[in-house]
């Protein structure tokens, strides 16, 4: 905005709510904060008895034959100034109230007794007037009577307006129809419609899903070769990666009317609410098929019955699934609507909403491999201003696991790095910046830490990045930090491999590389700290699922307790308890195999641990090439160097073997067999980190 154009003042609406509000304020404090200190006493026959008998009073004023007000002589008011009884009477208009009970018969002949009383004991006085009148009413008496009832009819007709416009749970048009859906009717015409080339990655969902579509547009091409059209697809999996997104494009590149819905929509407080919107839902669809039906999080509505019953003897999540159960395959078939879903809970799901004819199929929406990520990037970069040296196929490298919307946070994010460094385009090191951030939380470079924790932590680290860089089947280092970011005191940050399979000496070393540090400190520092807490419980779960799930254990056999469908009963163990013993004890072998592993790496490397630690401590942040200037090319190095000398040479194959018999000395051999037959063996050691070559 311009230096010199004004911000537009935004004024608030006036609600005739507000006045209402502020009358009520005025009568409430004008009733509680009221600070007149003299007030008419409050009194009783005996009073007014003794009152007259003293010659006090002057005269009497009864109103409405009940309300009696006592106005005393100017001399009595002096006299009773020291009874306690009359400490706040106003000296002024009544000085005592009290209630005569209704019958003016007997207030006149009490009043009559104590005059003759006063007269019997001798005291001078005048006659005692009494007068009696009734109380005119005014308006404002009348607005104070009804003010109640106004009150409640203003509050009822304000409900009822909010539940009108869809603010209630009878969503749009009241009260009395609570049991409409809120479905929300997609406009093809929008000027933000969401379309495919908005979604990146996701090539072979999107497959499945233009195909639904084409045969909206194109139904007689199918029709005329047999096909009907699907009855459902559900898009499962993890949050994040775009489900709900894939949906809005399917309603931008649809030319059919496009209802949306989420599953929590359904479940009301009422009894048979939900039953009665999944009707209203496929009413309205019916009227405008072909359609498509879109339900979001149908794990709300869509888990198993059964599984949630609780106390309730009628429960309206199952009421509501078996009306959604009956709707889309029932007795009466919807001929043109397709109902797409969208969770993230396949296993809850009830098996009858899964079976075909229903979702006739099931689409993985996963995590996005590198390329995809690539492509997500593009999209997100679209509206941020850029350096011209920015890599996208290395922000894509350095995201591993990262799904849709962790990649559009991470985008955001490094613009508001740039912006807080006042930089004119966002660079590369604004986004590693913005994966550290998100990956490890904010840097706390306040934290207050002794020399000794320093140094435990920089051995720690090193001892991580060590192990790891002396194992081929680790994930490349990238870089090592002693500063403290979120929970952690340091971290060893790795470009994790994207496989799809692993072996046991994949595990084995994964394993290694995590126990690094705890054994580092061991040997090099002779403690044992709290720091090695989350890679004790990720190599502890690797162990557990190398054992129980994934049959790699000789003892305990090929196999798997494992449950895919996540109904097993939770509160019973798939197996004995000699079984269980043989699990853990078999875990505890694994780990101590990686700890040995471990120690050995570590004892081969104690100096240049120590110069990485205090490499760690000069610098704070290290990179891969520090490491390397330490420690020399890493084992994943080493191995790719040789693939790609065989890959430019070209070689026909390629057989990577390892023939060595201490770990601590890693041999790879390559064995390349040319266009003429001859092998060449090409040999790697560890220790003299050379390479010599012979032929076979």
């Amino acid at each position: 905005m311009a230096s010199g154009q004004k911000m537009p003042q935004l004024r608030p609406r006036f609600s005739f709510m507000w006045f209402w509000a502020m009358v009520m304020m005025v009568i409430v404090g004008y009733s509680m904060f009221d600070t007149s200190e003299q007030r008419p006493v409050e009194g009783d026959w005996n009073m007014i008895d003794e009152l007259i008998e003293k010659g006090y009073v002057e005269r009497i004023e009864v109103l409405d034959k009940e309300k009696a007000s006592v106005y005393l002589r100017r001399e009595a008011i002096d006299s009773l100034a020291s009874d306690e009884r009359f400490v706040n009477m106003p000296s002024t208009g009544k000085q005592v109230v009290y209630n005569t009970g209704g019958d003016v018969q007997y207030f006149a002949e009490r009043v009559a007794r104590a005059e003759e009383r006063a007269d019997a004991a001798g005291i001078k006085r005048d006659d005692v007037v009494v007068k009696y009148g009734r109380t005119e009413r005014g308006i404002m008496d009348y607005i104070f009577d009804f003010l109640p009832w106004i009150l409640i009819i203003a509050v009822w007709f304000f409900i009822m307006r909010s539940m009108a416009r869809g603010g209630g749970a009878g969503g749009g048009g009241g009260i009395m129809n609570v049991g409409k859906a809120r479905a929300q009717m997609s406009d093809k015409n929008s000027k933000q419609r969401v379309t495919f080339k908005d979604v990146a990655g996701l090539e072979e969902a999107k497959i499945e899903i233009m195909e639904i579509v084409d045969f909206l547009r194109n139904a007689d091409k199918y029709k005329a070769l047999g096909a009907k059209i699907p009855k459902g697809a559900l898009l499962a999996g993890p949050p994040g990666t775009g489900k709900t997104l894939l949906a809005k494009a399917v309603a931008g590149e649809a030319n059919v009317p496009f209802l949306s819905i989420s599953g929590s929509d359904f479940v009301e407080m009422f009894v048979g609410v939900g039953a009665s919107r999944v009707r209203d839902l496929f009413d309205q669809a019916k009227k405008v098929a072909p359609c498509i039906v879109f339900i979001d999080e149908i794990d709300a509505i869509g888990r198993a019955r059964g599984k949630n019953s609780g106390f309730s003897g009628n429960d309206e999540r199952e009421n509501t699934l078996n009306q959604l159960l009956t709707e889309m395959d029932g007795f009466q078939t919807n001929t043109g609507v397709i109902v797409l879903a969208a969770t993230n809970r396949v296993d809850i799901l009830d098996k009858a909403l899964m079976r075909a004819g229903r979702f006739d199929r099931q689409i993985e929406v996963g995590l996005p491999d590198v390329k995809e990520r690539q492509a997500i990037f593009d999209v997100h970069l679209r509206n941020i201003k850029l350096d011209s040296k920015l890599d996208r196929e290395f922000l894509a490298k350095q995201t591993p696991g990262f799904a849709g919307a962790d990649i559009a946070n991470v985008c955001n994010e490094a613009a508001l790095i740039a912006a807080r460094n006042n930089k004119d385009a966002v660079t590369q090191e604004d986004f590693l910046a913005a994966i550290d951030r998100i990956v490890g939380g904010l840097e706390r470079r306040n934290m207050p830490m002794t020399k000794t924790e320093r140094r435990s932590t920089a051995i720690h680290e090193a001892g991580h990045a060590t192990v790891m860089w002396r194992l081929k089947n680790c994930d490349p280092v990238l870089k090592i930090t002693i500063i403290p970011r979120g929970r952690s005191l340091g971290a060893t940050w790795y470009l994790p491999e994207e496989r799809v399979n692993h072996n046991v000496e994949h595990f084995q070393h994964q394993m290694a590389g995590m126990l690094g540090g705890r054994v580092a400190e061991q040997i090099l520092m002779d403690v044992t700290s709290t720091g090695a807490l989350s890679d004790l419980e990720r190599t502890t779960k690797i162990a557990y699922a190398m054992v129980a799930y994934y049959g790699m254990s000789p003892k305990v056999g090929n196999v798997s307790f494992y449950d895919t469908t996540g109904q097993r009963d939770t509160f019973t163990k798939p197996f004995s308890e000699r079984t269980s013993e043989l699990i853990d004890a078999e875990v505890r072998r694994i780990v101590d195999e990686a700890v040995e592993l471990t120690r050995s790496i570590i004892e081969a490397e104690r100096e240049n641990i120590e110069r990485l630690a205090d490499l760690l401590i000069a610098k704070e942040t290290i990179f891969a090439e520090d490491v390397e200037a330490i420690l020399g090319k890493s084992e994943q190095q080493k191995a790719k160097e040789l693939l790609e000398a065989a890959e430019s040479a070209k070689q026909t194959e390629v057989e990577v073997v390892d023939d060595a018999e201490d770990e601590s000395e890693i041999e790879v051999e390559v064995l390349v067999a040319d266009t003429d037959g001859a092998t060449i063996k090409y040999v790697f050691d560890a220790e003299s980190k050379d390479s010599k070559e012979s032929n076979e």
